[in-house]
């Protein structure tokens, strides 16, 4: 098997070039996926980069057939990732759900654009900030990473992989794309690396596909087609056996369990930032390539005297409750920049009620700037 001989190094690269590289060093050696704006650039970057180390890439038929492919080759064992955007992501949705019924490790770069439907496939939004979280039937929680710049959209994919091999469920990466299509110099060897980790292997002896491992919400993992052990999987509902089950009380611990795995663990995937003081009279609350925006701003309001801190959200969901009530206890104010109508802001209202709470959102295909937030921070 051949190599890839350049490692890490200084790059120059867009994040849809950074996630196909954190996809690479995370152990992924399978990709399917359909060609969309502005997501292609993923399936370009695995096209040169897995083949020659004995890794495949399918140009599927359609998306329906990509997200497919990657289930079928994350059940035999495999690391699999999928890219798309926009109407693609709709067309995930059934077998989304599958996935985390099933508990099959996958990664989305769902690189968002300008929506409704076709929308405008070459301008940018954060539309599907609430469809990923509630994409796939039956509600329960799913991970959603969210990078501000290229740097991130390589750490994060990594990120993703560990969570979706650790918890055994999809991950999503909700890139932008301004994130995906802009490129950036990125020192590889300056970045502190997640430690790659793997879906923890099942005892062959006693085997139940949906057993949780001991000390654990998530089940062992065992190929299918195992030489000595029959592994079951069912997009039905089951028992920890892999039969289809209509016992309430079985049913009801699978929905449980399924549901604590991710919720009770939110503080192994809290990825953010804070910038400013602690005790800042206002808070941005930012996430993905608003972000940066915020930073400008926050670093107009400090020339300017006033007291400002921005956090930066890199988890969307399970949304992270306990940072963003501690960041903002002393704040008198909020500011929730999104490239949207709102959607996040619905959280930053439920977890802070007594704050003064300004949304500002935009979906018209245009960044958000900050002289638009400093309007807000004046008003």
């Amino acid at each position: 098997m051949s190599t890839i001989t350049s490692t890490r190094k200084l790059r120059f690269m867009d994040g849809n070039e950074a996630a196909a590289w954190g996809a690479y060093y995370s152990g992924c050696r399978y990709f399917a996926g359909y060609p969309i704006t502005p997501a292609t650039g993923v399936l370009n970057a695995v096209l040169d980069i897995l083949p020659p180390v004995g890794g495949q890439v399918l140009q599927a038929e359609d998306e329906i057939a990509s997200i497919g492919a990657c289930i079928g080759a994350s059940m035999a064992g495999m690391k699999t990732m999928t890219a798309t955007s926009g109407p693609g992501i709709s067309l995930y949705s059934e077998q989304l759900s599958f996935a985390v019924g099933s508990e099959i490790p996958l990664v989305i770069i769902n690189v968002q654009r300008l929506g409704p439907s076709t929308g405008s496939a070459t301008k940018g939004a954060d539309g599907d900030v609430q469809f990923m979280r509630w994409n796939s039937s039956g509600g329960l929680p799913v991970i959603v990473l969210c990078p501000t710049d290229v740097r991130d959209a390589f750490v994060l994919t990594m990120q993703a992989f560990n969570l979706a091999e650790h918890f055994r469920c999809p991950v999503f990466v909700a890139s932008n794309k301004e994130i995906a299509l802009t490129k950036e110099s990125v020192d590889l060897d300056s970045i502190a690396w997640p430690p790659v980790q793997d879906r923890t292997p099942a005892r062959e002896e006693g085997f139940l596909p949906f057993a949780p491992a001991e000390d654990s919400d998530v089940p062992g993992f065992l190929p299918l087609g195992h030489p000595r052990v029959p592994v079951r999987q069912t997009s039905s509902t089951h028992g920890e056996d892999g039969y289809i089950t209509t016992d309430p009380d079985r049913i009801q611990a699978m929905q449980d369990r399924l549901t604590h795995k991710i919720e009770a663990h939110a503080q192994d995937m809290a990825f953010y930032e804070y910038v400013g003081p602690r005790d800042a009279d206002m808070v941005i609350i930012a996430y993905g390539i608003t972000a940066r925006t915020a930073l400008a701003a926050y670093k107009q309001v400090t020339r300017e005297g006033g007291s400002m801190a921005v956090l930066i959200l890199k988890t969307l969901w399970p949304v992270l409750e306990k940072e963003i009530v501690q960041a903002c206890q002393g704040a008198s104010r909020i500011i929730v920049p999104e490239m949207n109508l709102g959607q996040y802001n619905r959280e930053i209202q439920r977890l802070l009620p007594d704050k003064k709470i300004d949304c500002l959102g935009q979906m018209n295909g245009n960044l958000l700037s900050p002289e638009q937030i400093m309007e807000v921070v004046h008003a």
